[in-house]
């Protein structure tokens, strides 16, 4: 059974590290060739190098809990492993939410003065927003790095009783309370993007309301941007609401009676938001979706080649 999930967990970690390496490939050569690069740009660059770094974390995880099962319950690399895993996790979450705001700020149309102020500096902003989301990532990453974890796993997964069942008690409360602040932490994130989806929402309602008062047509270019942001943010909210579902089916996991099985289950169910969001971006991005497109008639092109060879020969 481990194997076979396994298997899978490497389809899911291949199909979205391709789709990220895609997204960061195409922007790193833009800037390349023009010498700078926008921020919606840096946004998705970041977001694919922090989910490729989460799917390989993930995947070394499934890897080492199936092959190397003593080393995954009491061994110390495992600290490490917490360590990273947790970081990249926050920064694709909070780079994800950057791009929520992003898009809110660009697209959004209200006259408030703070709102304008920050719409008209959004450009200069991002930079510091970004490492800003590095610098919050590695301080709720650095709580992981406590050796609670290593006592833990000896009490709960391996059961050896270390000292004393009370002391056993007190990790898995301290286990526990480590855990559940980390999935509550996200919490705050999410709410940023729900909240620009939401007001991204209202803004699109009242351009609609004043186009319809003044008689013009409802498929202006301004709708079609709200649309099609709003279609990404919402994306990565119904994404990200599984995602923490199953990281905290893997982080609570040392409560279950199949712990390593709840693992690889909440595992295969995590690696399916940074595959299948990064898609979505490239399908909503006009400048991926098109770089997409050539590379898909560079491949067909050169299948259709092979063909022709093949029967050539025949």
């Amino acid at each position: 059974m481990g194997t076979t999930l396994m298997l899978v967990a490497v389809v899911e970690a291949f199909i979205g590290i391709s789709g990220n390496t895609f997204i960061a490939l195409v922007n790193f050569m833009g800037w390349i060739k023009s010498k700078k690069i926008a921020s919606m740009d840096s946004i998705l660059t970041s977001l694919a190098m922090s989910r490729i770094c989460l799917q390989c974390i993930i995947l070394l995880d499934c890897f080492i809990m199936v092959q190397y099962p003593d080393t995954y319950n009491i061994g110390k690399e495992m600290r490490i492993i917490d360590f990273f895993w947790t970081l990249t996790n926050h920064l694709s979450v909070w780079f994800a939410t950057c791009l929520s705001i992003f898009y809110f700020f660009k697209i959004a149309n209200f006259f408030h003065p703070l709102f304008l102020w920050i719409k008209w500096r959004i450009d200069k902003l991002i930079l510091r927003t970004l490492l800003l989301c590095c610098v919050l990532s590695l301080c709720f990453s650095l709580p992981v790095t406590e050796n609670l974890n290593d006592d833990f796993r000896r009490c709960v997964k391996t059961k050896e009783r270390i000292n004393s069942t009370l002391r056993c008690k007190v990790n898995k409360a301290g286990h526990a309370s480590v855990k559940v602040n980390l999935n509550l932490v996200m919490l705050f994130p999410f709410s940023v993007s729900l909240l620009s989806f939401l007001l991204l929402l209202l803004s699109l309602w009242r351009h609609t309301r004043q186009m319809q008062l003044n008689a013009t047509g409802s498929k202006d270019p301004s709708t079609t941007a709200h649309i099609r942001a709003m279609k990404a943010v919402i994306s990565f909210l119904v994404l990200f609401v599984a995602y923490c579902l199953a990281f905290l089916i893997a982080t609570s996991s040392y409560f279950m009676p199949e712990s390593e099985l709840a693992v690889m289950w909440g595992e295969l169910i995590a690696l399916i938001y940074p595959s299948s969001h990064s898609f979505i971006l490239i399908l909503g991005n006009s400048k991926l979706r098109q770089a997409s497109l050539r590379v898909l008639c560079k491949v067909k092109a050169m299948l259709k080649g092979r063909n022709c060879q093949q029967h050539g020969q025949i």
